[in-house]
């Protein structure tokens, strides 16, 4: 479908259409584990929005070249791509997207070895999320504590927070964008090494009932 519009939109002028369809191929791209195609299709879109000359048009593109540069191990790059996103985003007066985009900001400092600043980072995005009622990101949120707590062995709490995640995502019947499933499979394959497939599924199983408010202390 998204084929048939690039067709339709390159052939009409329509650059809103090119860079929507440009977009959706990336994502299809990113979630099939094709990395650079995704970059590709993505700076496609990028370059379609700013002949457009809207900044509205640039902002997704600008999402998926920063999750192709964390998921490609590119970290100082995807920490620059973030912090520009977030600009941008704060710009268009987009407060959710600013919200999701220090989220993976986050991840990105985490990766980099820089634990306080994603546990601030994570702890402050997750309050706005609890706060605004935006549900769609309660999932996420899991997902960063669940990461949080690997990086620092606590495995234990990473299984728990495995399954809080998990029973998050299923509640809304949504499946994790691929950084974050990225983020899921390294964490339990962690914490199964870490404490063995029976101590693993006891804690995920108690975290999978958790409603996710109720998952954090204080």
């Amino acid at each position: 479908m998204s084929q048939a519009e690039l067709s339709r939109a390159r052939a009409s002028g329509d650059r809103p259409g090119e860079v929507e369809a440009l977009y959706a191929l990336s994502r299809v791209a990113a979630r099939g584990g094709d990395l650079p195609g995704a970059e590709r299709l993505a700076g496609e879109a990028l370059v379609a929005a700013m002949r457009a000359g809207d900044r509205g048009l640039e902002e997704r593109p600008r999402h998926v070249l920063a999750a192709v540069a964390r998921m490609s191990g590119d970290l100082p790059r995807a920490r620059d791509l973030y912090k520009a996103s977030i600009a941008l985003n704060r710009q268009l007066g987009n407060a959710e997207t600013v919200n999701s985009e220090y989220h993976n900001l986050a991840f990105t400092e985490l990766r980099l070895g820089n634990i306080e600043v994603a546990r601030e980072l994570f702890a402050a995005g997750r309050q706005e999320v609890f706060r605004e009622g935006w549900d769609g990101f309660v999932p996420y949120v899991c997902v960063a504590a669940a990461a949080l707590a690997s990086a620092q062995g606590e495995h234990r709490r990473a299984a728990f927070m495995l399954g809080v995640a998990d029973g998050a995502f299923a509640a809304l019947g949504q499946i994790p964008d691929p950084d974050d499933a990225a983020e899921l499979a390294t964490v339990r394959a962690a914490a199964l090494d870490a404490l063995g497939e029976e101590a693993f599924t006891e804690q995920y199983d108690q975290g999978l009932v958790v409603p996710p408010r109720e998952a954090f202390p204080g």
